[in-house]
Order: structure tokens, then C-alpha cells, then sequence
């Protein structure tokens, strides 16, 4: 790596090719090859959420890609809001569409229209369905891979049920799977916001998402969750019958984790000026073993790093026998800008004493270990990278929430540190988009929401910091990507 983290636009650049994550020469703005070193953890990424979503009841199907558009119609307000990005197919072969097909930029219409045959009484529900894919949106803010482009994979989950009590408690299990697999596990940490209503999901009632910050202190948005209420059930006519037959339309949510977003903000946040840095867990390769060669004896060097592989093999580990004719500091520098969680190297000496050295990639420490003891030591460090990055980017986050009193002390901290900025806001509700617009127009920030399950209020004397009314609510404030 030739640039150092604290330049990160031009570092993640640089990561992104040097590391081969992805190829940018498609020759298709805004549509990138992904390569296999970032699909490899993105696989894993998704292994991980499935599983998840699974064990709160959630099951997987696969809908078309392609909606007709006769389906965007049936929610006026859902096609107001994603018109400008739909991708639209309008010609078979030679011959032109009777009805044009949206490449979906999202499934609620496509998958709605089913559920509207599937759920007939209070049996049917609720329906917890998700499915992981692709979607298509025609970005018009400058594209930058992984973090915004116009083909981005995700999960989405779609969700009904009889109450809006039930969905109201999805939305908190949304939140809690996100704090266990993006938190908990990928080591990102979030605030998870309930957004303003002019900030909502084309269509919801409430829209809800876990935002981080990247290493220029600009926000990226994690998974979001949308309280649909009634309004996707009443325009594709989603009904039950209740317990005295009397017809209901359901209660929705949907859910969304862009996978290829939050690989974005992992490789970002836990990389360093020699490269990427990844949990154990997502980690494409785990281990990488690099022989020593000094002495005469290099076929025994060789033989014991065979060894080596094949008991980290056994214990199920990837793993990578670097046995290539460069020095071994180029093989260092080229399998720490890999993030390899692990590398162990064995010379003359290591075999003599029945050792081998562990360096782990995230503290750069260097550990003895006997050899019979590997495995066991590399048990015990395993939870100990994910949690150190967990906690160094907790301590990192947390020093990047600051409060700002008026428009001026905003535009500063923006400028200064970036992060969240905690101001009192006059209303959050559809009046105080002006306001909004103000901060954005002066600031360059966007009001992100307010903290979800937060019941604090501001004091009754703390005043609105765009136009200076009564503030009712705490907002943060951002910088977006």
C-alpha cells in the first residue's frame, strides 16, 4: 500500500484494486466485477444474516427480477418515490413490449402480489419470507464501489402479519438482528435511527436504519427497516379473515441489509495503512503458512509446512501454503494487504524446538507456539480479533458523537471531526423539511432521525437550530455518502 488510511478516499481506492476485490473496467457506469477475494467474505456475510434471520422465523424464497409495471402502479406513492431510479426493460429480441418490466430496485410490489394469494385467514400468518439477491437502481450521485453503485446484492426480508403490534415488534427485532450480526459480529458499530418523515421509505409509515460512519467521518447507511403499516396490503388487497370472519388487510414490514454495503464499511473501518483487516469469520483466507528458507535444510522446511497446512486443514480452516520464490517480506506485506487473519512462518530454528510463529494481523503480534499446542492457541485468539476490532472501532465511533447548539457549531464539527451531530430540531414530522433543507443547503449534512427508543426530549427552552421555533426532538445531523 502506497497511501495511507488517513487519505481515505484515495486509500480505499487503492484497497479496493490492490487487494483484487473488485474491477471497475466493465465499461458500464456504475456496474463493477466483483472479484473473488470480496465475494468470498461477502458469501460468508451472507451465510451469517441468513442464519440469523432464519432463527427468528424467517424463510427463503427467490421472486422474478423483473416487475411489470402495471405492479408499481397499484402504490402511487411507492413508484413516485423510486421513478427516477427504475431501470426499465421495453424490447424481446426484436419486438417491443406491450408493458415494460422494472429491473427491481426493490420487491415489495413483486413479492405483494403473491402474498395477496397466499394469505387468506389468521393460519397464514404470519409470513416471514426473505430472499437474497441483487437489485437495480440508477444512481445519480457519483458512484463509488461497494458503497454506492447501481447493481448492489442484499437480503430482503418481507414480512406480514395480523397486528400492528406484531409489526411494530419486528421492527425491534430488526434492530437486534443487526446488532448481532453487524455489531456483534462484523464489528461495525451503528446508531439506529427512526428517520424523519420526509426521509421515509416511499410508502411507509416509518422508516427506520442503522447508519456507521466511515473513516472520513461521513455516514453510510447499514440495513434499514420500514413499518409499511396497511398501505401495501390495501393496494395489492392483502387480506385475512380474522376470528369472526370478518375480512382484515395485514400489517407489513420489510427489512433490508445491503451486504455489499456493510462489506464496504468492514473493509473500511478495520483496514489499516498496510491494507484490509477482517474478522476471522469473514476472512476469504485464514491463514496463510510462510517458510523460512536460510539454511541447507529446505526440504525439511517444506515438509513441516505441509504438515502445518494439513492440521489447520483438518480443523477446518483455509488455509494457504505460500511456497512461491519471493522473500518473505514481500510475501508478508502482500498477505497483510489480503487481510489474512493469521500467518504462521517455521524455519530451522521453529522445527528445532518443536514451535512454530503466529502473527496475527490485527495487533501484528508475534506468538511462539509449540506445535502441538497450534490449534488449541489459535482457538483461544480466534474471538479475540473480532472482539479487539470490535472494540477499537467502538472507541473510535463514540469518539465522533458531539452536540452542536446552533447552525455555526454544526458547519464546525462537520468540517473538524465529521461524525453525528446531536441537535435540537423544531419538528420531525413533514414541516420541518425546510429546516432540512436549510442545514443541508449550509451545512452539507442530512438530518439522519432520531434515536430509535430514545424518550428523550429536549428542555423546554432549547430552540430549533435551523429556524429557531420550539424544538421538540433531538435529530442527528450528517454527512453522507
Amino acid at each position: 500500500m502506497n497511501t495511507p488510511k488517513s487519505k481515505f478516499s484515495e486509500w480505499y481506492n487503492e484497497i479496493t484494486k490492490e487487494a483484487e476485490l473488485c474491477d471497475l473496467r466493465y465499461n458500464l457506469k456504475g456496474f463493477i466485477v466483483f472479484m473473488p477475494w470480496s465475494v468470498m467474505s461477502m458469501k460468508k456475510m451472507y451465510a451469517i444474516y441468513e442464519k440469523e434471520l432464519e432463527a427468528h422465523g424467517h424463510v427463503p424464497a427467490l421472486f422474478p427480477a423483473l416487475i411489470p409495471e402495471g405492479y408499481f402502479h397499484k402504490e402511487a406513492e411507492h413508484i413516485e418515490g423510486f421513478a427516477p431510479e427504475v431501470l426499465w426493460v421495453t424490447e424481446a429480441g426484436k419486438h417491443k413490449l406491450e408493458e415494460r418490466y422494472a429491473m427491481r430496485p426493490t420487491s415489495e410490489t413483486a413479492m405483494y402480489s403473491m402474498y395477496s394469494l397466499w394469505i387468506n385467514g389468521l393460519k397464514d400468518l404470519p409470513v416471514k419470507i426473505y430472499q437474497s439477491c441483487q437489485v437495480w437502481r440508477h444512481e445519480t450521485k457519483a458512484t463509488k464501489p461497494f458503497i454506492r453503485s447501481r447493481e448492489f446484492y442484499w437480503i430482503e426480508a418481507h414480512d406480514a402479519f395480523a397486528t400492528r403490534k406484531e409489526a411494530e415488534a419486528q421492527v425491534k427485532e430488526d434492530m437486534e438482528m443487526a446488532e448481532k450480526v453487524i455489531h456483534q459480529q462484523f464489528a461495525i458499530p451503528f446508531l439506529f435511527f427512526r428517520r424523519p418523515q420526509w426521509d421515509k421509505f416511499a410508502g411507509a409509515v416509518d422508516t427506520y436504519a442503522a447508519d456507521t460512519l466511515m473513516p472520513d467521518g461521513k455516514t453510510i447507511q447499514q440495513p434499514s427497516t420500514h413499518l409499511l403499516g396497511q398501505n401495501f396490503a390495501k393496494s395489492f388487497n392483502v387480506k385475512y379473515t380474522d376470528e369472526k370472519g370478518e375480512s382484515q388487510y395485514v400489517w407489513q414490514t420489510c427489512y433490508g441489509p445491503a451486504i455489499s454495503r456493510i462489506y464496504a464499511s468492514v473493509i473500511s473501518m478495520h483496514g489499516d495503512d498496510k491494507g484490509l483487516i477482517l474478522p476471522f469469520e469473514l476472512a476469504p483466507l485464514q491463514f496463510v503458512v510462510v517458510p523460512i528458507l536460510k539454511g541447507e535444510n529446505k526440504d525439511k522446511v517444506i515438509t513441516e509446512c505441509e504438515k502445518i497446512v494439513k492440521i489447520l486443514l483438518q480443523e477446518n480452516f483455509t488455509v494457504k501454503f505460500d511456497n512461491s520464490e519471493a522473500t518473505p517480506g514481500f510475501k508478508f506485506n502482500h498477505w497483510e494487504m489480503k487481510g489474512v487473519p493469521f500467518r504462521v512462518e517455521l524455519g530451522e530454528r521453529d522445527i528445532a524446538e518443536e514451535s512454530v510463529i503466529l502473527v496475527r494481523r490485527d495487533t501484528k503480534e508475534k506468538i511462539k507456539v509449540k506445535t502441538k499446542e497450534l490449534v488449541a492457541k489459535i482457538n483461544e485468539l480466534k474471538p479475540e480479533i473480532t472482539k479487539n476490532l470490535r472494540e477499537k472501532a467502538d472507541v473510535w465511533f463514540n469518539s465522533k458523537l458531539s452536540h452542536a447548539g446552533n447552525m455555526k457549531e454544526l458547519d464546525t464539527v462537520l468540517n473538524k471531526q465529521g461524525g453525528f451531530v446531536k441537535v435540537a430540531f423544531c419538528t420531525d414530522q413533514m414541516d420541518g423539511e425546510k429546516c432540512a433543507d436549510d442545514i443541508k443547503n449550509s451545512c452539507q449534512a442530512n438530518m439522519r432521525g432520531s434515536l430509535y427508543g430514545n424518550d428523550e426530549l429536549p428542555l423546554t427552552n432549547e430552540k430549533c437550530v435551523s429556524c429557531g421555533k420550539p424544538a421538540t426532538v433531538y435529530l442527528y445531523a450528517a454527512r453522507q455518502y
